[in-house]
């Protein structure tokens, strides 16, 4: 099959021009500049918390500053590849082209997608939890492979991760769990993730061999900043203070260190058992209520705009995913219809094209 490289390599500079456009490379450069004087700064370490977020910061934004530049030259490099081999009428150089040019669409594909997380804190962490539902001990076991689907998935992006809580089920698996995914736009990417999984297979609880289908929540709230503003009265704060255990009741350790706060006014329960010390897990179960308020009072104030607009777009229900490993092996999301016919492969983190075509998805709504 001919190859129109020199249309085909407009195209991708066009489609980098309007990525580079959106995120700004000299931007970027100038916030580098900026990052890497806080880092220098000799009492930058006396703040513990500060110091990783400017480090976090400058590390990402170093990153995406160099995934734009090595992008355009590779654009370039193949320029001059196509006409090396032109000349030398090299048919393997042309065909090395040919699949350089498909990689450097994929790699812009990729970036693409960066720039449709625009939302108010589509740039921040993440903290995802995790929760069983209906259909019994096969629930708690899809909940603790959902779990460990997303920490593969974190892994393989190089994205540091932090568990704050399980609450494990008596027989297997988890009744929920809650964990931090350290990165920027981690909450931009994984909110299309949030919703109701559905799982079908033959139960390996079943003595009968019988299917099952059982289902898990997940909700993905952005982790909140120093700078936001979510003012707790403390009394409209409840602490329940109770001793951690692990799988099968087994105690982690033998003083009252974990903590449940109950949101009075709203109802809104966090628990956290993961911290060494009830202090810790104050301070962590605290954070995250203030990120379900702060995510809370956003959809009440989108609610309100969508009323006041007269939306009248059609919406999915809760169910946004299904995987079926009996009688067929699929997974399918609901919303988008992209569907794998390996579930073993999204079970162990990749969900990369479910999570982009679900961040297009949403955009095409919103639009």
């Amino acid at each position: 099959m001919v190859t129109d490289f020199p249309h085909e390599i407009e195209a991708l500079r066009h489609t980098y021009d309007t990525i580079a456009a959106v995120t700004d490379p000299a931007q970027l450069a100038a916030r580098i500049e900026e990052l890497s004087q806080q880092a220098a700064a000799p009492d930058l370490w006396d703040d513990l918390e500060h110091a990783q977020a400017v480090t976090s910061d400058l590390s990402h934004t170093q990153s995406e500053l160099g995934r734009l530049t090595k992008i355009s030259q590779r654009i370039d490099d193949l320029e001059a590849l196509v006409e090396l081999g032109e000349e030398a009428g090299d048919d393997e150089v042309m065909a090395e082209a040919a699949g350089e040019l498909v990689s450097i669409r994929e790699a812009l594909s990729d970036l693409e997608v960066r720039t449709l997380l625009s939302g108010e804190f589509d740039q921040r962490e993440a903290v995802v939890s995790i929760r069983a539902g209906a259909g019994g001990v096969d629930a708690a076991d899809f909940a603790e492979m959902l779990m460990r689907m997303y920490l593969r998935w974190a892994e393989r992006q190089g994205y540091p991760t932090s568990v704050l809580d399980t609450s494990y089920a008596e027989e297997a698996g988890l009744k929920s769990a809650t964990f931090e995914v350290k990165a920027p736009y981690a909450y931009g990417t994984l909110s299309v993730e949030a919703g109701t999984h559905r799982l079908v297979r033959i139960s390996p609880f079943d003595n009968q061999g019988r299917r099952q289908t059982s289902f898990a929540a997940v909700e993905v709230i952005p982790l909140i900043e120093q700078t936001d503003h979510v003012e707790i009265p403390e009394a409209d704060i409840k602490v329940d203070v109770f001793r951690s255990s692990g799988p099968g009741g087994q105690s982690v350790n033998t003083t009252d260190s974990a903590v449940r706060m109950t949101h009075v006014p709203t109802g809104i329960v966090v628990s956290m058992q993961n911290e060494k010390s009830q202090i810790q897990n104050r301070a962590a179960a605290l954070r995250v209520l203030q990120s379900r308020l702060l995510l809370q009072r956003q959809e009440e104030e989108n609610a309100t705009k969508k009323a006041l607009a007269g939306d009248v777009k059609a919406s999915w229900g809760d169910q946004m995913r299904s995987y079926v490993l009996q009688p067929y092996q699929m997974v399918k999301d609901l919303r988008t219809e992209h569907e794998s016919g390996n579930p073993a492969a999204v079970f162990d983190g990749e969900i990369d094209d479910f999570i982009e075509t679900g961040i297009r998805w949403r955009r095409r709504q919103q639009d």
